[in-house]
């Protein structure tokens, strides 16, 4: 039995250690010339993709595509708890959840209207929605697991995790052209852009008012990703695509309970914060490890023929996003002390 489960670690260990690999050197170019960490891990996964097709790295490279992403996902949830959604206030939460909503609606929509598959809709629309690339990575795990798909999710990533960098530099300075209050510029940042990193640091340089509004407005667009990933996973469970039998599949992802769980256990403060740090760091480096893995599994080639259309959606519903945040906060004076 012991020498079974040997011979299975080792033969995902070449993969496992190719994508690490490309994950700690993603993330030194990243710490020391600065840019997106996420991005760096993808593009140089499509630099190996030659790997994809070896026997000896495959399976490991498929489990950090698969499994570690889905762990990574479920960490999250230990940074979320239900005192922060509470401070909001209904009427910032409203105007967050309908955003939310509305932007995948749009996706859809947008979708149909362009020609493209409802599953594009779908993992656009959630990936600007809610949290950028960890959301089009946690959205892609439930859909049909298909070629397309996979060379959309790889897009999807880079266009979110480009807009979300764009986002950083130009969003602070506009909400302070137009006039806005530190703690309304802060609903803005944490209601519109796509990856918490670049939330944090837009909203740190409006000041820590904003920092800290926008922070708490975008931890509850993640705490969306659940039941969002919950809903699209019971729309696909008896899809074709899906490869084991329908009684194998189950109601509700794994890495979405413990989500929920890890949410439930910070909010009644059985998580400490070194726990949280902890969760935090382990989280990030396992979907960067996953989006290595993802870089890997997909070619420039493919990336090519999806052509113009996936980049217009991103860009109509980051703007969209953007654009109703803004307004909502206006019209209904939130943020205001």
């Amino acid at each position: 039995m012991i020498l079974k489960w040997r011979l299975q670690l080792a033969s995902y260990f070449p993969g496992v250690l190719v994508c690490m690999v490309i994950a700690l050197a993603a993330t030194f170019v990243s710490e020391h010339y600065g840019g997106p960490q996420l991005l760096y891990a993808l593009l140089f996964g499509l630099a190996f993709h030659f790997l994809n097709s070896h026997p000896q790295t495959a399976k490991g490279i498929g489990f950090c595509g698969r499994v570690v992403l889905r762990v990574g996902v479920a960490l999250l949830g230990a940074r979320i708890t239900f005192s922060q959604v509470a401070h909001l206030g209904l009427e910032t939460a409203g105007v967050i959840m309908l955003a939310v909503l509305l932007t995948i609606g749009l996706g859809v929509l947008l979708a149909r209207w362009l020609g493209c598959s409802r599953d594009e809709g779908l993992l656009s629309g959630g990936a600007v929605a809610i949290c950028g690339a960890s959301a089009a990575l946690a959205i892609s795990s439930v859909l049909p697991q298909t070629k397309e798909n996979e060379r959309f999710t790889l897009l999807a990533v880079v266009g979110v995790t480009v807009l979300s960098t764009l986002a950083m530099v130009v969003y602070p300075f506009s909400l302070q052209a137009i006039g806005l209050l530190p703690g309304q510029a802060g609903i803005v940042l944490g209601g519109s852009i796509h990856d918490v990193a670049q939330v944090v640091a837009a909203g740190m340089m409006l000041g820590p008012q904003a920092g800290d509004t926008a922070t708490v407005v975008k931890l509850f667009r993640v705490m969306m990703l659940m039941p969002v990933v919950l809903v699209i996973a019971v729309m696909y469970r008896k899809h074709p695509a899906v490869k084991v039998p329908e009684t194998e599949v189950p109601l509700v992802p794994g890495f979405l309970l413990a989500f929920v769980v890890l949410v439930m256990l910070a909010s009644v403060g059985l998580i400490t914060p070194p726990m949280v740090q902890l969760a935090g760091d382990a989280s990030r480096w396992m979907l960067v490890t996953a989006i290595a893995a993802a870089g890997v599994k997909t070619s420039f080639e493919d990336l090519l023929k999806l052509g113009w259309k996936p980049v217009a959606l991103l860009v109509t519903e980051t703007v969209f996003i953007v654009a109703f945040v803004v307004a909502a906060v206006l019209l209904l004076r939130l943020g205001v002390a």
